[in-house]
């Protein structure tokens, strides 16, 4: 007989309740703080020489500095009762350099950050029962939330698809149907949307938001640095159906060539302005599409022509449209993952401000000193304000709502509520509707009435969140890879790969190419 007790004790347990909560807070504080500082690097100013050096970022534990001066421990119950915030200091390493010479170096205080209840850095981790019930809560608080200014709030969970992933679809339209292949390209916090589409008439063309207008696919193929046609249809398909419909769209691109491709892009982005600006505008949407890939021109050009042989094979038939509800296509945002994004902006407005107060001490010929030229109140303002509206970063809202303390079971739930972005007002009648990815994964019966039915979920007892690995395993992934034989994706690889060569990708980005994939 299967014995179900182990099976229970897993997943039916308040510990996992509101551990993916907790899990992600801690990882966010563990890595993602330092991931975001290591993003800037230093703070450059506009007098030569003088800049600020960044270095590793830590958080203290939750305290509360009283009008006498006085620092105290904080736990959550003198939070709710005072009316203030559960947080704790932000430590910052710092280095003040003037033409390569230390002025002042130290361990700074840059602001405050919200602190979840029974994470690790919680006052009340490791306590014991009795000890808990010492400091006036209860030991069957699932915790997962914050206090802010006395309110209990917590983060929701938001759905969203997934980033660096090719989509098929298709638009109908009076004027026929156009099959597309979008991805929503991320990396670090920012975000672009890319359409490779296949017009009525068979020709290729590419959205992007750093574009006017949509722009042939070939021209920009060969801005990107492969210019003749040959090479093109070989980045694009080795299928001979393929390579029928893109070398029909040569007649429709005018440049022949690299330089050609950038001065016609280049009249469309900045009409009227000298070639010079013109061509840096290039440039700059050059580096700045598919922000996933870096600056990775050659990876850029093979990953358009990837889409635009899938777009080309959907209107073929070979291909079928991407159902976008299936649970596969699905990512979800977790609070390391919202606090990070909030962190990356609140520090770097935190970041222009240090600049300007470094530039004005120092034109006025006063004495550089770290302690004097932070202003913390900048980055914790700006984390609060979100943290207490819920207006989030990205035209978000309702992001941080109040923790639904009717019963315990409705915190329960609050806790595991999933948001859909889609909005309200429009029908989405297959987007509201139960997928068969759901089981297991989401309640099919706990959603509310009205306008949010189907968009407003909650996550199943069983259900466990898996988190994303770090860079330096991604670095380590890697390299295991380079191990069994992975020929780097480079200029030669792409032109001359035939069809016994396999690609592959990690996490969206192609790495090379493989002749025994099994």
């Amino acid at each position: 007989m299967i014995n179900r007790s182990i099976l229970y004790n897993e997943c039916f347990t308040r510990d996992r309740i509101g551990a993916h909560h907790i899990e992600s807070f801690n990882k966010f504080v563990r890595e993602g703080l330092q991931d975001v500082v290591n993003e800037f690097g230093k703070i450059d100013t506009a007098i030569e020489g003088l800049y600020v050096k960044l270095g590793n970022i830590r958080i203290g534990r939750p305290i509360f500095r009283e009008a006498d001066g006085a620092i105290t421990d904080l736990y959550p119950m003198d939070c709710r009762i005072r009316g203030i915030s559960y947080s704790a200091p932000l430590y910052l390493e710092m280095t003040l350099l003037d033409n390569e010479e230390i002025v002042d170096k130290g361990d700074v205080e840059i602001g405050y950050m919200p602190i979840m209840l029974r994470s690790d850095y919680c006052n009340l981790h490791n306590l014991t029962d009795e000890e808990i019930i010492k400091s006036g809560e209860d030991p069957n608080d699932l915790g997962g939330y914050f206090i802010i200014n006395g309110t209990e709030r917590v983060l929701m969970t938001l759905e969203d698809l997934s980033p660096n992933k090719i989509f098929l679809g298709q638009d109908e339209s009076d004027n026929g149907t156009v099959d597309y292949a979008e991805v929503i390209s991320q990396k670090k916090g920012y975000r672009s949307r890319v359409i490779v589409e296949n017009d009525k008439k068979s020709v290729l063309n590419i959205k992007s938001p750093f574009l006017p207008k949509k722009e042939n696919l070939i021209t920009f193929i060969r801005a990107l640095g492969i210019e003749t046609d040959e090479e093109i249809v070989n980045l694009i398909s080795n299928s001979p159906e393929v390579a029928k419909v893109v070398l029909e769209n040569f007649d429709e691109s005018m440049a022949k060539d690299k330089d050609e491709a950038i001065d016609e892009i280049g009249k469309k982005l900045a009409p009227g302005q000298p070639k010079e600006y013109r061509i840096k505008r290039v440039e700059y949407v050059l580096d700045r599409v598919l922000p996933h890939l870096e600056d990775d021109r050659i990876k850029k050009a093979f990953f358009l022509g990837k889409m635009a042989e899938l777009s080309i094979k959907l209107s073929l038939g070979e291909k079928i449209v991407d159902d976008k509800d299936h649970y596969s296509n699905k990512r979800l945002k977790l609070v390391g993952d919202l606090l990070e994004d909030l962190f990356r902006v609140s520090f770097s407005r935190l970041l222009k401000d240090i600049k300007y107060q470094l530039e004005k001490t120092k034109t006025r010929g006063r004495d550089l000193r770290l302690s004097t030229i932070i202003r913390s109140d900048i980055l914790s303002d700006r984390i609060f304000h979100s943290m207490s509206t819920g207006n989030w970063v990205g035209n978000r809202s309702g992001v941080s709502q109040l923790l639904d303390r009717t019963n315990y079971i409705s915190s329960i739930s609050h806790l595991r509520r999933v948001l859909s972005p889609l909005t309200r007002s429009q029908p989405h009648f297959e987007a509201r509707d139960l997928h068969g990815t759901h089981w297991g994964r989401i309640c099919p019966t706990e959603t509310p009435e009205g306008p949010n039915c189907g968009l407003v979920k909650n996550l199943a007892e069983g259900a466990v969140i898996s988190i994303g690995i770090t860079e330096e395993e991604e670095v380590g992934l890697k390299g295991l890879l380079d191990t069994l034989g992975i020929e780097p994706i480079s200029y030669s690889n792409i032109y001359n790969r035939g069809k016994d060569k396999y690609v592959v990708s990690l996490n969206g980005s192609t790495i090379g190419f493989s002749s025994d994939p099994l």
